[in-house]
């Protein structure tokens, strides 16, 4: 059904975003643009709110079937699923339920997103070392956080595709590395899931974090975070709540057992149209087909690649494509990038500047219409530039 180089397969989901009525909408891997699917969804939800504790049957039908697109998109079982409100507090759940003990190391690559650095951080005051791999040609590769790994060697941690210039994370060789030796694998996907495939069991991973306003095409405050359910007879629980525990509706029964799936991670009541509109989207990559996704964003990326270099663009995104992602990063070798990113403002361009390169992330609703115009814009102001 989806041909990759035909927009018209595709139109009925561009559509969907009215975005793309107005604008060149390259900034995904920033915030996504909402579609009506999802707003729908929450405008459900939230009149199915107006009826209070009436419309709970409902609305946590809605959670659960959530739950289980979540699941199915990455290859998990629903019960390996916990909502989130972003990345971070995937990450904080992740460090906070190993049992660490002094001399313990991590190995990370130097320039991931924030998110996935100050948590891990917060763990050496109990002793655990955070070992930094300083990237090559804007890689940190699988083999180079390998040979950091030693006996001592507790978690790695990597995000599936780098914020900065898109590399994609070679996750089956460190699943597969991590697994043999005990460590733990813990990915932050938010800049690659939604747009490229991922499969926790064929990729050995232990936890993931991902919030849903950027790939995912939903809105901010509601993520999923997945942990592997062999392991949790072997970690804490580190945020006790009223909900994940085993009676959580016998409210002065305080039977401190927590439940057996991985709402053991949900403290708290959830973001519920958060929640609806995650699902809507959700729902959607299930109804095209993740395989046709990737390859509609990788041919995307690919013409946009094409054209930047046909017209004298330096790009720092790596183009090979078990590397490439839906970001390309580029500058020009002479011009200022402060300067191209205020052209591209001003003509409905929508880009991120980050630290002197224009950084583009492009989606499966984007077209081949879009990549044109984008660059015609470039070539008008060629001259000014």
């Amino acid at each position: 059904m989806f041909i990759k180089k035909d927009d018209s397969a595709w139109d009925k989901y561009r559509l969907e975003f009215p975005v793309t009525k107005t604008h060149i909408y390259f900034n995904n891997a920033a915030v996504s643009p909402l579609s009506t699917r999802v707003r729908n969804k929450v405008i459900f939800a939230l009149d199915k709110s107006l009826k209070g504790v009436l419309c709970a049957e409902e609305l946590f039908a809605g959670i659960e079937a959530a739950r289980k697109s979540a699941a199915k998109l990455i290859g998990a079982s629903g019960k390996e699923i916990a909502f989130i409100k972003n990345t971070t507090q995937g990450v904080l759940l992740a460090a906070g339920s190993i049992s660490w003990a002094k001399g313990d190391n991590i190995v990370i690559p130097s320039f991931e997103f924030p998110a996935n650095v100050y948590p891990w951080i917060g763990l050496r005051e109990m002793g655990v070392e955070v070992r930094m791999v300083a990237p090559k040609e804007g890689r940190v590769t699988a083999e180079m956080l390998i040979e950091r790994c030693d006996e001592k060697t507790r978690l790695v941690t990597v995000s599936f595709v780098q914020f900065s210039n898109g590399y994609r994370a070679d996750l089956v060789k460190l699943g597969n590395f991590c697994r043999e030796n005990g460590i733990y694998l813990h990915v932050d996907a938010i800049q690659g899931l939604g747009a490229l495939l991922l499969d926790v069991k064929k990729m050995k991973i232990d936890f993931l974090s991902a919030g849903g306003h950027k790939w995912l095409l939903a809105t901010a405050g509601a993520g999923i975070f997945y942990c592997r359910q062999d392991l949790y007879n072997e970690l804490k629980v580190p945020n006790p709540g009223w909900t994940n525990v085993v009676n959580h509706l016998d409210f002065l029964d305080y039977n401190f057992e927590f439940r057996d799936d991985a709402s053991r991670f949900e403290e708290g009541s959830l973001n519920i149209p958060g929640i609806f509109a995650l699902g809507a989207s959700l729902a959607r990559f299930l109804e095209i087909g993740a395989d046709n996704i990737q390859k509609r964003v990788l041919y995307l990326t690919g013409k946009l690649s094409e054209g930047l270099k046909e017209r004298g663009y330096k790009i720092t995104s790596p183009l090979q494509r078990p590397e490439r992602s839906g970001i390309i990063s580029f500058f020009h070798p002479t011009a200022s990038s402060e300067k191209i990113h205020d052209v591209l403002s001003a003509d409905k361009a929508v880009v991120s500047l980050r630290r002197g390169v224009i950084r583009t992330g492009i989606h499966f609703y984007n077209n081949i219409d879009d990549i044109n115009n984008f660059l015609a814009i470039l070539d008008r102001e060629s001259e000014k530039l």
